[in-house]
């Protein structure tokens, strides 16, 4: 009987971690994380004191138009447009 040798092993046939490919970037921490929701509380409510403080009738046309809608459409279009302008990794 012929004896089996162990394949070769070659730089291009290495296995190859799948959690590692691609990842040239650390992920966002706890930390990171924290930071942005406390940046959005905050933003969130100094628009509300600013709002507070217009005039009744720029109140009304803010309450009782879609604004909010807007502000959160164009927002998701933005982050989204960043998205498909990152690099493909790989």
């Amino acid at each position: 009987m012929a004896e089996s040798t162990p394949p070769e092993s070659s730089a291009g046939s290495e296995a190859i971690d799948p959690a590692a490919a691609g990842t040239s970037r650390a992920q966002p921490g706890w930390r990171e994380v924290l930071s942005v929701a406390a940046a959005i509380v905050l933003v969130v409510l100094g628009a509300a004191v600013v709002t507070g403080v217009l005039p009744r009738a720029v109140q009304e046309v803010i309450f009782h138009t879609p604004i909010a809608i807007a502000v959160l459409v164009g927002g998701t279009a933005w982050v989204l447009w960043q998205i498909g302008r990152r690099p493909a990794s790989g």
